[in-house]
């Protein structure tokens, strides 16, 4: 489904349009204004002529964008006037800077969700639930079978595995941006002190979470380590790009996993083909994606990508909410 004609926000070519705002929130295409979610390459894409985003995730931003792009930084629950429309960014609790968008005018109000989850998460912001008229929610897990345990009991069973062969390195595959700084974050809260050794691509987004203030193990990127010195016993965050590349090169037989919600399908480690997997997401569970539709009060909900057919379904025909699939090249 698309959206229906004369609505606050349309479909375009470039993504998602708030004409009374003349602006696309997280547009696929290069615009001349953008609202952006987060700072994740779907969701931030490079050639708009300006940004406007939560101002902890500009670090990030310019690293990934460029230095010079024009970037307004914003606050959380500021009122902002575009246009014609008030627009306000609220915590999505998915990564540093990661907010859901909320825009009104002509008396309605559509509220955006980009990634969101609602489990504890010490390295970002909380999701803070949010009222529109229209919510567009994510449906990344949307199926019963995904529902998260929380990040102290991930990080102790991480603690433990890791401990339990201090004669080999061990390497934990996450994405270099908010994954790796999760965990690192929720290792430091069940009181890990250890030096954690990184990736070159997790340990160039790291400036952006010390000064954010989160609390982190001491890190060191793996490049300022001698060749010679033993990792026995050491803990590298690497991305799942560096699985099966030439950077495994340097460890004598690592055990290595993989942290993600995927890893909560059968299988999905074995063809991944990691030793372990660990089932941590920043995206919402199957109970958080349906409390916060309810939480919305929106009295129409559009749904994307994931399992957007199925949550609209279950939505409609269990919960009794107007909801549809979006159709779009959401990511």
């Amino acid at each position: 489904m698309t959206l229906p004609p004369g609505s606050l926000l349309e479909l375009t070519p470039q993504g998602l349009y708030c004409r009374a705002a003349e602006a696309w929130i997280d547009p696929w295409r290069p615009v001349s204004r953008a609202l952006i979610t987060h700072a994740h390459a779907d969701h931030a894409r490079p050639g708009c002529g300006e940004y406007w985003a939560i101002g902890s995730s500009e670090m990030i931003l310019r690293k990934r964008l460029g230095a010079a792009i024009k970037l307004n930084a914003v606050s959380y629950e500021e009122p902002l006037h575009i246009g014609a429309a008030q627009v306000s960014f609220h915590p999505a609790g998915h990564v540093l800077g990661s907010a859901q968008i909320r825009v009104e005018a002509g008396g309605e109000s559509w509220l955006v969700s980009g990634d969101y989850k609602r489990c504890a998460d010490p390295s970002c912001t909380p999701f803070k639930p949010v009222q529109a008229d229209v919510f567009i929610t994510e449906a990344t897990f949307g199926l019963p079978i995904y529902r998260w345990q929380s990040g102290a009991e991930i990080a102790q069973q991480i603690l433990e595995w890791w401990r339990s062969k201090a004669d080999h390195s061990s390497i934990l595959f996450a994405y270099a941006f908010g994954k790796a700084q999760r965990l690192l974050a929720e290792l430091a809260a069940i009181g890990v002190s250890d030096e954690i050794l990184l990736h070159g691509a997790v340990e160039a987004l790291m400036p952006a979470y010390r000064s954010a203030g989160v609390s982190m193990p001491p890190t060191k990127a793996l490049s300022m380590v001698n060749k010679g010195d033993s990792l026995a016993g050491r803990l590298i965050i690497a991305p799942p790009s560096a699985h099966r590349s030439v950077w495994m090169k340097r460890f004598k037989f690592p055990q290595t996993a993989f942290v993600s919600g995927w890893m909560a399908v059968r299988g999905a480690r074995r063809r991944k083909g990691y030793e372990r997997g660990f089932v941590m997401s920043d995206h919402a569970d199957w109970p958080g994606l349906i409390s916060s539709v309810k939480e919305s009060k929106a009295q129409q909900v559009f749904v994307t990508h994931g399992n957007s057919d199925g949550l609209a379904r279950y939505l409609k025909e269990v919960e009794g909410i107007s909801a549809e699939p979006l159709n779009g090249d959401f990511s």
